[in-house]
Parts: structure tokens; C-alpha cells; sequence
């Protein structure tokens, strides 16, 4: 396993460094972070697996919850960003 420190590097955001090096996150603390094995424990990076978009059962997969849930929180997203 590689050796990771805790430096700052300038210039790059954390799930960019995560995703080049191949390593899990392991900062419970961040809001991005979620039990996701093979996202690296990052929302951001499942976010952007697949440029055309996720469905909402993949997005249901990745949040442990099913594809309505998924459903009924994009509805209620979209009525209080549309207000």
C-alpha cells in the first residue's frame, strides 16, 4: 500500500488525488465521503463515472436505497430549486 500523508497539495482537489492514485478516502469528516468501496469512498467520483449520466437505480445502488427513494428526492429537489 502506498504511503499517503495529510500534505496539502496545491492545485488539485482531494478526489482528483484519490482518483489518480487509485486509494480509498478514508476522512469519515468530509461531506463527500460515503461506504462505497468501488467509488473510493467518494461521492464525487461516482457522480462522474459516466458522462451521459447515472440512473436513478445506479445512484439508489450507490446510496444503498432504492431507485423510488432516488425518485421522490429529485421531485422534491426540483420543486424547491423551481419554486
Amino acid at each position: 500500500m502506498e504511503n499517503i500523508s495529510n500534505e496539502v497539495v496545491v492545485g488539485t482537489t482531494c478526489f482528483a488525488e484519490h482518483e489518480k492514485r487509485n486509494v480509498s478516502c478514508e476522512k469519515k469528516a468530509c461531506r463527500q465521503w460515503m461506504q462505497s468501496n468501488c467509488n473510493l469512498n467518494c461521492a464525487l467520483i461516482a457522480a462522474k463515472q459516466n458522462e451521459e449520466g447515472l440512473t436513478l437505480q445506479q445512484i439508489g445502488d450507490i446510496f444503498q436505497v432504492t431507485r423510488m427513494r432516488i425518485c421522490q428526492l429529485e421531485k422534491a429537489s426540483l420543486q424547491k430549486v423551481c419554486l
